[in-house]
């Protein structure tokens, strides 16, 4: 199979990734009947799967759950083209924001590849952990390998179908990154390979429960939604509409006070103006 093929079928790929189930698929290469992304928000992501670290530790996913939300991305390390666009388009964003790495959130990047080494992980974490050049980024952006009943029971959770194709030797998937609480569950998707910044960073804060964020953070989820249907943040009109009437009922009130208490201590309006003669 040719690369320019394989280009196709990348693109292919990537415009299912807002398909939640593969009866909406009819009408394509049989391949791709078998990609999709089928949403499992507030699902727990079992905490016991094993995977490997980048010196091939075992290490457990709920190793990395604790304070901080988790962006979760599923690659395999030697992709020719879709998996290092949905790594790019992370690391874009995550330098777009300032939140930081390792303060804020964690991130964890699981190859679907069973045959990805730690070498190979070990390899991708140092580039794109040196790019991202903010202190404590390869300690805190963890690149795993596993065996594929690992896989399997990670990709299932999520919801992450995608099929391999014995005679390119590739797999064809879909682009998507995930948010996840502290705790493990799923919060949040973002699909395709660019990642808007302003949706990006209020998924973090939502699925921090309010520990991180600033108070413009908080008062933006008041006006924006979530809909799992698009991957993105979409404004609420009735709740700007209730805001905005908040916001001039409390000018409102500011000045009626100010003018009633100018009033109080001046009973009979301000006093004169003495003007001396010359």
């Amino acid at each position: 199979m040719n690369p320019r093929f394989l280009a196709v079928l990348s693109i292919a790929a990537m415009a299912l990734q807002a398909l939640p189930a593969r009866g909406q698929q009819a009408g394509l290469p049989a391949i791709l009947r078998e990609v999709s992304i089928a949403q499992r928000l507030n699902e727990q992501i079992p905490p016991e799967i094993v995977f490997r670290d980048e010196d091939g530790m075992a290490v457990h996913l709920g190793d990395y759950f604790g304070k901080k939300p988790i962006v979760l991305s599923l690659v395999y390390f030697d992709c020719p083209a879709l998996c290092t666009e949905v790594l790019n388009g992370e690391l874009r964003t995550m330098k777009a924001v300032s939140l930081d790495l390792g303060k804020d959130f964690d991130v964890v990047t699981i190859s679907f590849e069973p045959k990805d080494s730690p070498a190979l992980a070990k390899a991708k974490r140092d580039v794109y952990a040196g790019q991202y050049g903010r202190p404590g980024a390869k300690e805190n952006w963890h690149f795993l390998t596993g065996e594929q009943p690992s896989i399997d029971a990670l990709t299932q959770a999520v919801g992450f179908h995608y099929a391999y194709d014995s005679a390119s030797r590739q797999y064809a998937h879909a682009a998507a990154i995930l948010v996840l609480t502290p705790r493990g569950r799923i919060a949040r998707y973002f699909y395709g390979v660019q990642y808007p910044a302003r949706d990006f960073r209020l998924g973090l804060v939502e699925a921090s429960e309010g520990k991180i964020g600033t108070p413009a953070d908080h008062a933006l989820l008041y006006c924006y939604q979530y809909d799992p249907m698009t991957g993105k943040y979409g404004l609420i009109v009735m709740n700007v509409v209730r805001l905005a009437g908040l916001l001039t009922v409390l000018v409102l009130g500011i000045f009626m006070f100010v003018m009633f208490r100018r009033e109080r201590n001046h009973p009979g309006g301000p006093p004169a103006v003495e003007v001396k003669a010359r």
